[in-house]
């Protein structure tokens, strides 16, 4: 009876690969995600012809819409938490979850010469604002938190913050110049393995835990072959190059 799971799984994916079966999946995306996220809903519909239609939003937030019953059939999470919580909840397939992804954290501003290599910006107080993602529903915003504090810079900086609801949100502060600085996802400001515009300090994983983005099917999904056959590329070698462009590891 245990390969009843992994087997309906398979037969799913391989039903998937039809044109004749091609389907849409709708998939609630973490902010950070967005990037590689649209890249690789392009390749998967070329190579399977299903469509994943995509949100991106707080991952907290999606946690609260998909508890009050929002037709999401596949949450990529920001965090390993929340899809646990849902799990926890009875609303999503525990065989299901796995790490997509894991998030790198950088301080960033649009201008050249604002942040230096070593993050010494921090301490200088050389600013008068600095972004960051609500802690409360984003965990780029907790890795935030938990980097100045390590660094014993929190008290000196926390009356600079400017707070996004997203880190989607926290990038566009920084981007139009509402703020000088701010903590943002690597993702958010690569291309092709570069930060290419403005200065940046990627923060060392150390100085925080883990951004660990969980994936997980949702029970509106569980018949659907297209979310079935998304969460299997996701985990292809092809996706996983895609991911990797824009900063994440594994």
């Amino acid at each position: 009876m245990r390969w009843i799971g992994p087997l309906r799984v398979l037969a799913l994916y391989v039903a998937a690969l039809s044109p004749a079966l091609a389907d849409d999946v709708a998939v609630a995306v973490a902010a950070n995600f967005t990037a590689p996220m649209n890249a690789i809903a392009e390749a998967f519909h070329a190579e399977t012809g299903h469509t994943a239609k995509l949100v991106f939003g707080a991952s907290g937030k999606f946690y609260a819409q998909i508890t009050n019953g929002a037709p999401f059939q596949v949450f990529l999470s920001a965090d390993a938490e929340l899809p646990a919580k849902l799990i926890e909840d009875g609303l999503a397939d525990a065989s299901s979850r796995f790490t997509y992804a894991i998030g790198s954290l950088v301080l960033w501003s649009a201008k050249a010469d604002v942040v230096d290599a070593r993050g010494a910006v921090l301490k200088t107080g050389a600013f008068t604002r600095l972004a960051i993602a609500n802690p409360k529903t984003a965990p780029y915003g907790r890795a935030a938190i938990e980097t100045l504090t390590t660094l014993g810079a929190l008290a000196a900086v926390e009356p600079t913050f400017v707070q996004g609801e997203s880190i989607a949100q926290t990038f566009q502060f920084v981007q139009t110049g509402n703020a000088e600085l701010g903590f943002v996802a690597l993702s958010q400001v690569m291309k092709e393995g570069k930060v290419t515009e403005g200065s940046a300090w990627i923060v060392p994983a150390e100085l925080h835990a883990p951004i660990r983005q969980d994936a997980v099917l949702l029970n509106t999904g569980k018949d659907n072959v297209a979310a079935a056959a998304l969460l299997a590329y996701l985990r292809t070698d092809k996706a996983k190059a895609l991911i990797r462009r824009f900063g994440y590891t594994f």
